[in-house]
């Protein structure tokens, strides 16, 4: 027997539960977002691998989407089937055992103890899609972080497995956006310093990167490369980190009155979703991005936590005077980031 951890990932899962309704869409590139209609502003909340083949993923514009995918189907969003879908699937995940942690609507980790881990994992796969109809990928791992990139690995429908003895084999030659909590600008930095790998990231000495990315970041980047990670899998029921809710705007917006006022609505129904969970917020982001396409945030913290709409509206309002506002303004969000 063995423990191991297994990283659930439902493949292209928008689309997917899509097509469960369109089977006759199968094979042809879909797109979901919005209310379906790519001529009006919105973005990609879901492409299929037709679709990804084109250069359309999730976040693209869908008239960008539109001109680089002009066969695509394009469908409206529709997140209570998409809510069903996921419980359907944790339920099926915990038959199994183990520990079960739920990393988003999506995705999952489970912990257990298995005599053969291959065996398990495409045995999750099979229930998985006997209780729900739809595909996953299952990553195994000796801790999250090589579950977590083992199912990318396996992806579409597969299995794969990523532990200490095959992690240098697998990852040294990859860039060090490939770990999982490395984005695009950390790599940018690491590269500046003639890091551009894995394992030349996990050759470098811990002190070496304190100065610049800080005490515990510097180091945690190291131990990132040698696959390190001692995050538990943990039962506690998924809780998200803030709630947020945004507007792209079909004709760009110059007038500050009108981008305060959104703010204020905004933040209401932040409000009305704090309330339905409960929740409490300690901190106010507004996003804003311009007709260039250029996104900024800048964040305001409450006095103490709360979910009263007149401080979130307050908090919001002092966040967006931050903003210079020289230029048409294509997208504003408000976003509550939660108290513990």
């Amino acid at each position: 027997m063995e423990r191991v951890v297994l990283h659930v990932d439902l493949d292209q899962f928008i689309v997917a539960v899509e097509l469960l309704r369109r089977p006759e869409l199968r094979g042809r590139p879909v797109l979901v977002g919005g209310t379906g209609d790519p001529t009006r502003r919105g973005v990609v909340a879901g492409a299929s691998y037709e679709a990804r083949e084109h250069g359309v993923r999730s976040g693209t514009p869908l008239r960008t989407a539109a001109a680089r995918c002009p066969d695509a189907v394009f469908l409206p969003v529709d997140r209570d089937a998409y809510l069903a879908a996921s419980a359907t699937v944790m339920a099926a995940l915990r038959e199994v055992g183990g520990v079960l942690e739920e990393a988003g609507w999506d995705e999952a980790f489970l912990l257990v103890d298995t005599a053969d881990a291959e065996r398990t994992a495409h045995g999750v796969r099979r229930l998985v899609a006997d209780r729900s109809g739809l595909s996953c990928s299952v990553g195994i791992g000796d801790n999250k972080l090589r579950a977590k990139l083992a199912s990318g690995f396996a992806k579409p429908g597969g299995v794969f497995r990523l532990d200490v003895g095959n992690w240098v084999a697998v990852m040294a030659d990859r860039p060090t956006d490939a770990l999982w909590g490395v984005g695009s600008k950390t790599a940018r930095r690491l590269a500046a310093r003639g890091i551009a790998t894995v394992g030349e990231l996990a050759r470098t000495p811990m002190t070496d990167l304190a100065g610049e990315f800080g005490p515990n970041t510097g180091p945690w980047l190291v131990a990132l490369a040698h696959g390190y990670d001692s995050t538990p899998v943990t039962a506690e029921p998924y809780r998200p980190r803030s709630r947020g809710r945004e507007v792209t705007f079909q004709q760009d917006v110059r007038d500050p009155g009108t981008l305060r006022a959104e703010v204020d609505r905004l933040a209401g129904v932040v409000a009305d979703d704090l309330a339905e969970d409960g929740a409490l917020a300690r901190r106010v982001v507004v996003k804003v991005r311009d007709a260039r396409f250029a996104t900024h945030t800048h964040g305001v913290g409450l006095d103490s936590p709360t979910r009263d709409r007149a401080a979130l509206a307050e908090a919001a309002r002092t966040a967006l005077a931050l903003f210079p506002l020289d230029r048409p303004v294509r997208l504003v969000g408000v976003r509550a980031e939660l108290a513990a």
